[in-house]
């Protein structure tokens, strides 16, 4: 059984991984339904929590059907990330999660996400201040390291045990890889190996299939495997791994009936959360997934992401259907 802290999460985890304008609570709605043992929030803005954005705030919504659920924060102020870590555990999740790997420029070349992988120290000296701050347990978010010449992953794991977190989540690339090449799993292994790492270790990064996930799970000894962009618009890939570590086989894919029905509930959410407005605005990322592959899409598609009506877009799924009722997934 793995667990972070009294949290049991069962024998192999599958988490969803943190992702910036996709992870809110509509997103985690259905990867919830779908199978994903422990998520997280987008990452939230220390020095958005400590001014009390407005954007930052909503993104602390979290909802008790969730659970077990963390709240990610990022930063580069020791002392505004200690302030929000304890706003963050106000907000009563499960987990507080550290993003030590975000590697987009805005972020990381000021010090926070991935940029504090130049900084080691600092990383530790920030972890340990957040760790006391709060009571419930804390967790990271990390990658292998800036760029090839500085892989300190294995210290790092040590290091940031040593001062008190209770599991990470590696993604297995630099942050100059971006989300580029291929993962160097190699790494996780040899973390996992280490004698002297006794928290759960979970895997992130080219994880897109049941088979590759079996395939990870045994070659690499990971504890867990986090989920992030095959995920988006495919929901039903926890579900399917979890089957086939089961049993050996691959679920059918989910038909056009079952795809409608999760986009409906995904839109509906999105509204209620959100406003018709915003919520119709930011779904319009997802459609493409969920209907990946469909041929001669493309007027579904604009039309779908152009109204502005939540009822116009209801109408769309229905014709949608009976235009596809024959089309079958592959």
């Amino acid at each position: 059984m793995i667990k972070i802290g009294d949290i049991a999460l069962g024998e192999f985890p599958l988490l969803l991984a943190p992702m910036e304008d996709v992870s809110d609570p509509p997103f985690r709605a259905v990867c919830k339904e779908n199978g994903a043992d422990l998520m997280f929030t987008e990452f939230i803005s220390s020095e958005g929590l400590i001014r009390d954005a407005t954007k930052s705030v909503q993104k602390l919504d979290i909802f008790d059907y969730e659970k077990p659920i963390g709240i990610q924060i990022f930063g580069n102020e020791i002392e505004s990330m200690r302030e929000a870590a304890a706003i963050a555990a106000a907000a009563k999740p499960d987990i507080l999660d550290i993003n030590y790997g975000c590697p987009v420029h805005k972020v990381a070349c000021k010090g926070a996400g991935a940029g504090i992988l130049l900084d080691i120290d600092k990383m530790v000296s920030m972890t340990a201040e957040i760790v006391k701050a709060v009571d419930i347990p804390v967790t990271v978010k990390t990658r292998l390291g800036w760029d090839e010449h500085t892989i300190r992953i294995q210290e790092v794991v040590e290091r940031l045990q040593d001062v008190g977190i209770q599991a990470i989540s590696i993604h297995a690339r630099t942050r100059k890889q971006m989300y580029k090449g291929q993962a160097r799993w190699e790494y996780l292994a040899e973390v996992k190996n280490n004698p002297r790492v006794k928290i759960p270790v979970f895997g992130n990064g080219d994880v897109d299939s049941p088979e590759r996930a079996k395939e990870y799970r045994e070659k690499y000894g990971v504890d867990g495997i986090m989920i992030g962009r095959a995920s988006i618009g495919y929901p039903w890939i926890f579900n399917e791994i979890k089957h086939y570590f089961a049993t050996g086989e691959l679920l059918p894919a989910p038909d056009l009936n079952e795809r409608i029905r999760v986009t409906k509930n995904h839109l509906d959410f999105s509204v209620r959360w959100k406003g018709e407005k915003l919520g119709l605005l930011e779904m319009r990322r997802h459609y493409t997934n969920y209907f990946r592959g469909m041929p001669n899409f493309k007027p579904f598609r604009t039309e779908l992401v152009t109204s502005e009506d939540y009822g116009h877009v209801l109408e769309l799924l229905e014709t949608i259907g009976n235009a596809y009722a024959d089309y079958e997934f592959q």
